[in-house]
């Protein structure tokens, strides 16, 4: 019997008709190497702009004494890992990395996690199961949303940021465990939790608390350590996730929680358990960047006149834009309107990818600014000026 040629493989024909379909609906994605190092303006095949896509808030990611740390890291440990951290991946830069952001963190212990994602499915599925329940915030990141389907516990979502519709649900839906997850910053909106009223409602329901903190370390709190940092919850919330690839400049995640917790999880985390560690190289880049974002202060700062200067200027394009974060969503509704802003600033020399279904709901396809420290005043004035010029019809524009 002759198989058929791979011209006839029927998985082709799959991948085909649904990549017409993501064509068709304006879904289509296609990837855009930078030709630089990350930072306030790149160059991709050839065309210098100014980037207002990344999420690399303090400009960190390619500051030279992260990148002599990762050097002087590979020169001690090597490139990989080898392993997992339970068999021989396990090395003092990632102790030495733990034990740091568990004193920036102000918890008993920090556990890392190769990414975000990871730590999410795995904190989630090693917690919680059949018999437990878990509330998610309507808004919540994929990581979340897909940590909760993996820990097979009964899925209750929450409408976003609202603390007194969470109250009645966990009036309503008792479990042998129940933990209420949520975003601290969300990503695509760049708004805050209600991190305070959360823990009340928490605390009187008897559930835990997990807080993604990905867009708040080293943004938010006197010493960047996040929005419970600011808020003074650092002890009443069960386990903070943060990044390390975000406002740190690096790769990976880690969750800061009591020893205990970080104990099972290091158990019972899939993800950590069958994965090889984070190179040894990447732990110590990400120390430096923790050391430089509790003692210089700084690049905050000037993050945060960055952002009140572009939240001034948004709203007087007619954008109800807030002072909450470095992300500034301008919400434009179909895909195919997003798609077109973004063309029109780059024209501009101004790189604001558009943001589509399936990262954020249908209808509310935008544009996502993210501010770093490293943006001049001369590129914020170039945006909003760039901004001030699309035909966009202001009664359908939010952020």
């Amino acid at each position: 019997m002759k198989l058929p040629g791979p011209s006839a493989r029927v998985s082709d024909t799959w991948a085909q008709q649904e990549l017409e379909a993501l064509t068709h609906a304006g879904l289509r994605r296609f990837l855009e190497p930078l030709s630089t190092p990350q930072g306030a303006e790149v160059v991709i095949r050839g065309e210098r702009l100014v980037n207002f896509s990344a999420n690399d808030y303090l400009g960190l990611a390619a500051d030279p004494r992260l990148v002599q740390a990762a050097i002087d890291g590979l020169h001690r440990h090597g490139v990989g890992s080898g392993a997992s951290r339970l068999v021989v991946g396990d090395s003092d830069a990632h102790r030495g990395l733990e034990a740091q952001l568990a004193r920036f963190k102000r918890a008993d212990a920090v556990l890392l996690f190769n990414s975000g994602y990871a730590a999410n499915l795995g904190i989630l599925s090693a917690l919680l199961g059949p018999e437990d329940v878990v509330f998610s915030d309507a808004l919540n990141h994929a990581s979340i949303i897909d940590g909760c389907r993996l820990s097979r516990a009964r899925v209750v979502v929450y409408p976003h940021a609202d603390p007194a519709a969470l109250d009645r649900l966990l009036s309503s839906h008792p479990g042998r465990r129940r933990l209420v997850a949520t975003d601290a910053i969300f990503s695509m909106d760049g708004d805050r939790a209600p991190l305070d009223a959360l823990v009340e409602v928490c605390r009187r329901h008897g559930a835990a608390l997990l807080v993604d903190e990905a867009h708040a370390t080293g943004v938010l709190g006197p010493r960047g350590a996040g929005l419970c940092e600011e808020l003074g919850l650092e002890s009443e919330v069960d386990l903070r996730m943060g990044t390390l690839s975000k406002a740190l400049g690096c790769f990976g995640a880690f969750v800061a929680t009591r020893g205990p917790l970080a104990e099972l999880l290091f158990h019972r985390a899939r993800s950590l358990v069958f994965s090889t560690s984070l190179p040894p190289a990447i732990c110590a880049a990400a120390s430096e960047a923790v050391r430089i974002v509790e003692e210089e202060p700084a690049s905050r700062e000037t993050l945060w006149r960055n952002i009140r200067y572009l939240a001034h200027g948004l709203r007087e394009l007619g954008v109800d834009a807030q002072e909450s974060s470095p992300i500034f969503p301008v919400v434009l509704g179909e895909a195919e309107r997003a798609v077109e802003a973004a063309r029109l600033l780059r024209e501009q020399g101004l790189l604001v990818k558009p943001i589509r279904p399936p990262t954020v709901p249908a209808g509310s396809s935008r544009l996502r600014i993210a501010l770093s420290a490293s943006h001049t005043g001369a590129h914020l004035d170039q945006l909003l000026e760039a901004l001030s010029g699309l035909q966009w019809d202001r009664r359908h524009v939010a952020a």
